[in-house]
C-alpha cells in the first residue's frame, strides 16, 4: 500500500509524531506519490465520486440522526418536522434521500466500468470480492433507509422484502420474526432498522478502506488492461489523478445539486408522504429504481424460494465473476465479441429494470423470464466460452504506447453517457409510470408560479386559498405540520406577526390538564398547529360515512400521476414537478352530476373524473359563489380549486423558495468551480500528454 515516498517532515512536533506514527509518510506514499497509470480515463474518477459520497451520507445521516425519533407513532412527524423546523433540515434531507440514488447511480457505472475494463482478472480478484461486499452492505442500508421515514411504501416495502425471508426452508419463518421483533412489521422492526441503518455505513466505510488498500497493493488496473513496466506508463497520483478526479466530483455534484435543489421528488414516491397505514395496501409496491432489476428477477419464477435464491445469486454471482471468465486479455477494448455482448448485458439489465416497475402480468412475465436467462447465460455460459473461442486484437505493449495511440476518445464518452443518462430516464421513467397505474384520468398541466427554478409562489393566492381552506376544507380536514407562526415566515402568505397571532386566537385549542386535572380550550397561539377538526380518526369515519378525510398539510406531495418515458426525462430537464398541484385542481373541478352510462357508482359515493376509480366518498366541496374575495378576483369554482391548491403547495413545502434561492447560489459557484478546475486539471496534465 505504498508508492515511491520520500517524505520527511521538517517541523519538530511532525517529525517526533512520524517516528511514532508514521501516518503521514503513509499518506503521502498512498495519495501523492502513489504511481497512477497515465492512460486512466473519466469512468475512473466515479472511484472518487463514491468515496465523496459515502462521506457525505455519513455526515447527512448522523446529523438527521440526532433529531430522528426511531417509533412507529412518531417517526413520519418527525420526519416532517426536520424538513420543516430544523434550521437547514430541509436540505439534509434532500441530500440524505437524493444522496441515497446518486451513490447507487455512481456504484452502478463503477461496477460496469469494472467489467467492462476487466477490473476483476488477476491480481485484482480480492479488491473485486471486496467491492462485491461493499455493494451488498450498501443494498441492505439503503433498504433499512428507506423504511426508516415510516410512509406507505416504506411501510409496505419492508413488508414484502422481509417476508421474502420466509421462503428459507425450516428457519424461515424464525429469521422473520427476528427480523420484525414480532409477528408483524411494527415499532420493534423500525427500531431494528433504525440501529442497522445507523451501523452498517461505517462498516462499509471500514470495508472501503480494504477496498483502497487491496487497491493499492495490486495497483490500478487502466483501459488498455496491461500492467506498467516503467516509469513513462505511470504519473503521481497528486497533482494528476487528484486534480482529474476533483474536477469529474464537481461535475457529478452539479448533476446531484440539480436533484437537491430542483428535483428533491423526482425519485420518490409519492405514496411515501403518506403515513404508514397496516390497514390501506398500495396499488402497486414498487422497490427504489436501484432494487427494480434484482426484483424482477424475483418475480419471473413462479417459485417463491426460487425465486429468492435467483434474485441473491444474482448479485452474488459477481464475486465468483475472476473464475467464471478465464480470457487472458483483460480489456473488453481489444475482444471485439466480449464489447458487443457487454453492451448487450447492459440492455439486460436496463430491461429487467423496467420491467421490474411493471405489473407481474401478461407479456411482462414472459420477457422478465427471458432476460432472467440471459442475465445468467452472460455470466455462466457466455463468459466462459468466450475466453475459449474469441481472438482478441493486439494489445499495446505498454501504457505509453496506449497513451500515444489514443485519437478521437471524447466523442465515444460523450455518447455513452447521454446513453446511460437516457437508460436510467427509461428504467426510472418505468417505474413512475407504473406507479400510477391504477390512477384515474390524467389532470392536465397547469401552470403554476413557483415552478421552475426561479418560481415563487403567489402571495395573493396563498392568501384567498387559505380563505377557501377555513371556510370550506377545515370543517373535515386538518393541517397538523403548519403552525400558526409559519404564516408570518419568510416565503409563507405575507402576513404579519400581528395578524398570524390574530388569525391563531380565532381558533379554540385543547390545552391541559390544569390545576384540577381537566382539559381545557383556549384561544389558539402563533406556536400552535391548526387543530384537527375531529378528536381521532373513528370520529373522522363516524361523521363522513366512513371515509377518513386525509390531513392537507401534504396533500400535494402525496398525490401524483405518472407521465411516463419520454416525458418523465424531459421533465428532469425542464423541472416539471408539479404532478401533485395538478391532480389536487383537477380534482376539485372533476365533479360530474351523473356517472357515465355503464359505470357502477357505490352507493353514497360521487363521480369525480380524476379520482382512482372515479367513486369517490367525499361530495363535491366547491360551488361558484360559496367563497367571497376581499380582492376581487373571480368567486368560481376553478379559481378557488387553483387557490386552495396554491396554498396547500406551500403548506407542503413551506421551505421551496429558500431551497430555490439557494440553489441558484450553489450553481453558480458550482460552474465557477467546474471552469476552475478544469483548466487547472488542463494545465497539470500538460507535460503529461
Amino acid at each position: 500500500m505504498s508508492g515511491p515516498s520520500d517524505f520527511q517532515p521538517t517541523n519538530p512536533a511532525l517529525k517526533w509524531i512520524e517516528r511514532r506514527l508514521p501516518i503521514m509518510g503513509l499518506m503521502h506514499s498512498s495519495f501523492v506519490a502513489y504511481p497512477t497509470p497515465r492512460n486512466l480515463n473519466y469512468w475512473w474518477t466515479f472511484g472518487a465520486i463514491l468515496s465523496f459520497m459515502l462521506g457525505v451520507q455519513i455526515l447527512t445521516g448522523v446529523i438527521l440522526a440526532m433529531h430522528y425519533t426511531p417509533h412507529a407513532d412518531m417517526a413520519f412527524k418527525s420526519v416532517e418536522l426536520i424538513v420543516r423546523d430544523v434550521n437547514y433540515g430541509w436540505l439534509l434531507r434532500n441530500i440524505h434521500a437524493s444522496g441515497a440514488s446518486m451513490f447507487f447511480f455512481a456504484v452502478y457505472i463503477h461496477m460496469f466500468r469494472g467489467l467492462y475494463y476487466g477490473s476483476y482478472k488477476e491480481p485484482r480478484e480480492v479488491l473485486w470480492i471486496l467491492g462485491v461486499i461493499i455493494y451488498l452492505l450498501m443494498m441492505a442500508t439503503g433498504f433499512m433507509g428507506y423504511v426508516l421515514p415510516w410512509g406507505q411504501m416504506s411501510f409496505w416495502g419492508a413488508t414484502v422484502i422481509t417476508n421474502l425471508f420466509s421462503a428459507v426452508p425450516y428457519f424461515g419463518e424464525s429469521i422473520v420474526t427476528l427480523l420484525w421483533g414480532g409477528y408483524a412489521v411494527g415499532n420493534p422492526t423500525l427500531n431494528r432498522f433504525f440501529s442497522l441503518h445507523y451501523l452498517l455505513p461505517f462498516v462499509i466505510a471500514g470495508v472501503v478502506v480494504l477496498h483502497i488498500w487491496a487497491l493499492h497493493v495490486a495497483g490500478q488496473n487502466n483501459p488498455a488492461g496491461v500492467e506498467p513496466k516503467t516509469e513513462k506508463d505511470t504519473v503521481p497520483f497528486t497533482p494528476y489523478a487528484t486534480m482529474k478526479d476533483m474536477f469529474g466530483v464537481s461535475c457529478f455534484l452539479l448533476f446531484f445539486a440539480w436533484f437537491i435543489f430542483y428535483m428533491p421528488n423526482y425519485l420518490g414516491d409519492a405514496e411515501n408522504y403518506i403515513p404508514a397505514n397496516p390497514a390501506v395496501t398500495p396499488a402497486h409496491i414498487v422497490p427504489e429504481w436501484y432494487y427494480l432489476p434484482f426484483y424482477a428477477i424475483l418475480r419471473s419464477i413462479p417459485n417463491k424460494l426460487a425465486g429468492v435464491i435467483a434474485m441473491f445469486g444474482a448479485i452474488l454471482i459477481l464475486a465468483f465473476l475472476p473464475w467464471l471468465d478465464s480470457a487472458k486479455t483483460r480489456s473488453s477494448k481489444y475482444r471485439p465479441l466480449a464489447k458487443q455482448f457487454f453492451w448487450m448485458f447492459v440492455v439486460v439489465c436496463i430491461g429487467l429494470g423496467y420491467l421490474g416497475a411493471q405489473p407481474p402480468e401478461g407479456i411482462y412475465v414472459i420477457v422478465g423470464r427471458i432476460l432472467t436467462f440471459l442475465y445468467f447465460a452472460y455470466f455462466l455460459i457466455l463468459l466462459p466460452l468466450l475466453a475459449r473461442i474469441e481472438k482478441p486484437r493486439p494489445v499495446p505493449n505498454s501504457i505509453a504506447d496506449d497513451v500515444l495511440a489514443k485519437s478521437g476518445g471524447k466523442a465515444p464518452m460523450v455518447s455513452a453517457v447521454i446513453a446511460v443518462l437516457m437508460a436510467g430516464g427509461l428504467l426510472v421513467g418505468g417505474a413512475d409510470s407504473a406507479r400510477a397505474a391504477e390512477g384515474g384520468n390524467k389532470p392536465p398541466a397547469q401552470k403554476w408560479s413557483f415552478s421552475g427554478p426561479f418560481g415563487k409562489f403567489d402571495r395573493g393566492a396563498m392568501q384567498r386559498g387559505l380563505k377557501v381552506y377555513k371556510e370550506v376544507c377545515a370543517s373535515c380536514h386538518g393541517l397538523s405540520f403548519v403552525a400558526f407562526r409559519n404564516l408570518a415566515e419568510p416565503g409563507g402568505p405575507g402576513y404579519s406577526v400581528a395578524q398570524a397571532q390574530a388569525f391563531a386566537s380565532e381558533y379554540k385549542v385543547k390545552d391541559g390538564p390544569n390545576d384540577q386535572g381537566e382539559m381545557f380550550e383556549r384561544p389558539g397561539r402563533p406556536a400552535d398547529y391548526f387543530p384537527s377538526p375531529f378528536p381521532n380518526e373513528q370520529a373522522a369515519r363516524a361523521a363522513n360515512g366512513g371515509a377518513f378525510p386525509p390531513d392537507l398539510s401534504l396533500i400535494t406531495k402525496a398525490r401524483s400521476y405518472g407521465r411516463g418515458f419520454p416525458m418523465f426525462l424531459i421533465d428532469f430537464f425542464t423541472q416539471y414537478q408539479e404532478q401533485g398541484p395538478d391532480y389536487v385542481t383537477a380534482l376539485l373541478q372533476g365533479y360530474e352530476d351523473k356517472p357515465p352510462a355503464g359505470f357502477n357508482l357505490p352507493e353514497g359515493s360521487y363521480f369525480n373524473t380524476y379520482f382512482p376509480g372515479h367513486a369517490i366518498k367525499m361530495p363535491k366541496p366547491l360551488n361558484d359563489g360559496q367563497v367571497t374575495y376581499d380582492d376581487g378576483s373571480p368567486a368560481t369554482v376553478a379559481q378557488y380549486a387553483k387557490d386552495v391548491t396554491h396554498f396547500l403547495m406551500w403548506a407542503a413545502e413551506p421551505h421551496m423558495e429558500a431551497r430555490k434561492q439557494l440553489g441558484l447560489q450553489v450553481f453558480v459557484f458550482l460552474i465557477l468551480l467546474t471552469v476552475l478546475l478544469y483548466f487547472t486539471k488542463k494545465k497539470v496534465w500538460a507535460n503529461a500528454h
